[in-house]
């Protein structure tokens, strides 16, 4: 995994609906394929010289991160806010973030609610907030300044204000947006793992970097019917929960391997293909992990309903703190899911494939 290219993708500026930062960035390490984005900054790569007669595979992430727009501007210069995916609301004052004016410019904003001076005991002891009482304070006087000197619209999007580190000798990356950039990531990964071997494989492998997947899927949508894969590997930048699960019952322990997702609230996984891919990584001794999620979705439970049904695979890898402002994952989860994904590929064959299809059950 090129960790330099993980750390790009994840600063970048990408929020639901507005994800061109993202989409040059990506392109950027993927000069060897054909690529293409369309008009809602979904972006796809495919294999040069592919051999249009062998079943796909798409490859999908999403490119999109939580963020904010500025739904309002007060006469005292402070930002009303509208949320773009799902933070929590406890999980948003005290930050700092990024507004991206319409001229292209960045301003710095702190995220604030009513200071604590200013609350009554009530007020003190609750942690009920509501979205409409919670501002972005770039440091204007008035509205008027708000617009004028610091440029600010109504409509201006925003995202957490956080650099991307990596920390070597323990193999830790510290950024924003692992939910999904890890993902992306891993499909530039993958497609990089298999490039020298494309034609011998039974499949096209197609990278498809979706938009708007925090506010709806709405990307992979569009990518799966654009695509019409056979088979679809999602990789996700998967909730870790071993801060606050004890082992024995933790399903995305960060350096724990890849997380195989078996369910969330937006999908069902084929069983077969989980076999394949468990059965695969225990031969090539590749670390892996099973969820079964009470809550939770991903880009599968639209890609899954194209066409007559597309099986799904999806690979997470466990991030911590997801839907913050700050991340946590580890470098050997990232090569993990893409050591796994490639190997699945490789694997495949016409039989494989028409198993995994059930296409061999009658």
């Amino acid at each position: 995994m090129n960790i330099e290219m993980l750390g790009r993708i994840s600063d970048a500026f990408g929020p639901s609906g507005f994800e061109e930062d993202v989409v040059r960035t990506a392109a950027g390490y993927l000069s060897r394929y054909q690529v293409e984005h369309d008009a809602m900054h979904n972006l796809y790569a495919r294999m040069p010289g592919a051999d249009e007669k062998k079943p796909v595979i798409q490859l999908d992430a999403h490119l999109d991160e939580c963020g904010f727009m500025v739904q309002c501007i007060h006469n005292n210069g402070c930002l009303g806010l509208l949320m773009l995916g799902g933070f929590h609301l406890t999980n948003i004052p005290a930050h700092t973030v990024r507004i991206k004016t319409r001229s292209g410019k960045l301003v710095k904003g702190i995220i604030t609610s009513k200071p604590v001076h200013f609350m009554n005991d009530k007020e003190r002891g609750s942690q009920n907030l509501d979205i409409e009482s919670i501002y972005v304070d770039v440091g204007a006087t008035s509205r008027k300044e708000a617009e004028e000197d610091f440029g600010i619209s109504i409509g201006d999007p925003m995202v957490p204000d956080v650099s991307f580190e990596y920390d070597k000798e323990h193999g830790i990356c510290f950024g924003k947006a692992f939910d999904n950039r890890a993902g992306c990531a891993c499909i530039i990964d993958t497609m990089d793992r298999l490039f020298d071997e494309k034609d011998k494989l039974a499949v096209n492998v197609v990278g498809a970097f979706a938009a708007q997947e925090e506010v709806g899927m709405r990307g992979a949508t569009v990518t799966s019917q654009i695509i019409k894969p056979d088979l679809a590997i999602v990789f996700e930048g998967s909730p870790s929960d071993d801060f606050f699960f004890d082992a024995g019952i933790a399903q995305g322990r960060m350096k724990g391997g890849v997380q195989i997702r078996r369910m969330d609230n937006s999908y069902i996984s084929n069983p077969v293909f989980i076999e394949y891919a468990m059965e695969t990584a225990k031969k090539f001794g590749i670390r892996y992990q099973e969820a079964v999620r009470r809550g939770g979705s991903t880009n599968a439970g639209k890609i899954s309903l194209t066409g007559k049904a597309v099986p799904v695979l999806v690979l997470g890898v466990p991030s911590r703190y997801v839907h913050t402002h700050y991340n946590f994952c580890a470098k050997e989860d990232l090569e993990a899911a893409t050591q796994l994904a490639a190997q699945v590929i490789k694997g495949l064959d016409s039989q494989v494939i028409r198993h995994i299809c059930r296409q061999d059950i009658l």
